[in-house]
C-alpha cells in the first residue's frame, strides 16, 4: 500500500481482557454505571477515532458527575478507553470550557498502552486498550490498595468501511462505571 500514515492515527492493539461480576462479597465492586449515548459531532476521519469519540465520553463524564454530585477530583483515576493523545487532549479542552480540570486524575488507556517508547502516533485503539489496562493493571491496583475509587469509561466509534467510503460521519458512544476498593 505504501501509504503513510497521518499523526492523529492510532494503532489497533491486539489485547485481551475479562472481568467476572458475581453476587460474592469482593472488596473491588462496580458501585455506580452510566450508559451512554451516540453522540455524533461530524467527525469523518477515519485516521482520527479520538475526535470522533471525545465528544461521547465527555456526555457520559458530565452525565456521571452529575448523578453522583461529584467533581472529577472525588476519584484516584478516570480513565477513558480509546481516545489516545488527540481525542484524550480534546476530552480535557471539553471538560476546561466548563471551567473543570480532569487533568490531575485523567488518562486514557489507548494513550497508556504503548508507552512513550514506541512510534505509535496518537497511541492504542481498539477495546484491547482498554481491556489490557483495566485487567492488567488497574484492577491489581486497586486489590493492591494503590487505588480506592476510579472511573472506566469504555469508548467506541461506529462506523463500517462502508459508511466511511460514503462518506458519513462517525459517531461516538461511550459507557461508564465506578469501580471502588472497599476495606
Amino acid at each position: 500500500y505504501g501509504g503513510q500514515r497521518p499523526p492523529t492515527a492510532q494503532w489497533t492493539a491486539t489485547a485481551a481482557g475479562a472481568v467476572i461480576l458475581g453476587r460474592s462479597p469482593s472488596r473491588v465492586r462496580v458501585t455506580h454505571a452510566v450508559i451512554g449515548r451516540m453522540v455524533d459531532l461530524g467527525v469523518k476521519d477515519a485516521n482520527n477515532m479520538g475526535a470522533a469519540m471525545a465528544p461521547a465520553a465527555y456526555d457520559t463524564l458530565s452525565a456521571l458527575f452529575a448523578d453522583l454530585d461529584v467533581q472529577p477530583d472525588a476519584f484516584d483515576g478516570i480513565y477513558t478507553g480509546d481516545l489516545a493523545d488527540v481525542g484524550a487532549s480534546l476530552l480535557v479542552r471539553l471538560f476546561a470550557r466548563d471551567g473543570v480540570d480532569i487533568t490531575p486524575v485523567y488518562s486514557d488507556c489507548g494513550s497508556m498502552l504503548y508507552g512513550d517508547n514506541q512510534d505509535v502516533h496518537a497511541g492504542g485503539s481498539g477495546c484491547g486498550c482498554s481491556a489490557a489496562v483495566l485487567c492488567g493493571r488497574l484492577l491489581r491496583q486497586l486489590n493492591d490498595g494503590a487505588l480506592t475509587r476510579l472511573v472506566f469509561a469504555g469508548t467506541g466509534a461506529l462506523m463500517s468501511p462502508t459508511s466511511i467510503q460514503q462518506g458519513q460521519s462517525i459517531a461516538g458512544v461511550c459507557h461508564a462505571v465506578v469501580i471502588e476498593r472497599e476495606d
